[in-house]
């Protein structure tokens, strides 16, 4: 593979990244070139000590969604994280695919029970003296502040348990990287 194709197809998978990050990493693919021709080698075997240029960019689009869940720490990055563990290989999709979505359906069953209670609570607290003539206001009062309490209490560890999983992702998703850099290394050539 020519040194054109492969900056091509590496620039290719890197994009959505911002421009400033794929010039970086281009220039450093460009660097391994020139090393690789200075010391007498062809392109053609640079490319191919550099491993698979739409391998590689999943690597580090995986790895700048990471970075990105560590910086922001919101949904959007959080999903990012998620997807780019998930993208890292089809035997971690299959092996983590029915952990995740039995972990994210019951954090997110979590999430609606804690809404729902507090609905409730919120109801039984403005509406309850008012439906339930007779009843002692201040329990009904009371009932429906501590509904409330409960729910935001089951939100509040609901968000770090999601927190503390999203990151459990991301650091499964270094630790692949970094047993898969020995085989994404390229051989041959100094950085």
């Amino acid at each position: 593979m020519s040194r054109q194709v492969f900056m091509s197809k590496l620039r290719e998978g890197l994009r959505g990244l911002p421009q400033k990050a794929i010039d970086d990493i281009a220039a450093d693919y460009e660097a391994h070139f020139t090393e690789g021709e200075a010391a007498g080698r062809t392109e053609a075997e640079v490319a191919e000590a550099l491993g698979d240029p739409a391998r590689l960019a999943r690597e580090l689009r995986a790895e700048a969604d990471l970075k990105r869940w560590e910086e922001q720490r919101n949904p959007s990055a959080a999903a990012s994280a998620i997807f780019a563990v998930l993208g890292l290989g089809a035997l971690d999709v299959l092996i983590l695919l029915p952990i995740l979505l039995s972990i994210a359906g019951t954090l997110f069953g979590f999430a609606i029970a804690a809404l729902v209670c507090f609905a409730a609570g919120a109801v039984i607290f403005a509406a309850g003296p008012f439906i339930a003539v007779g009843a002692p206001i201040g329990a009904l009062m009371l009932a429906g502040l501590g509904l409330m309490a409960g729910a935001s209490s089951i939100g509040a560890v609901t968000t770090l348990v999601t927190i503390a999983f999203v990151n459990g992702l991301v650091w499964y998703g270094r630790l692949h990287m970094r047993l898969l850099k020995p085989a994404l290394e390229p051989t041959g050539v100094s950085s």
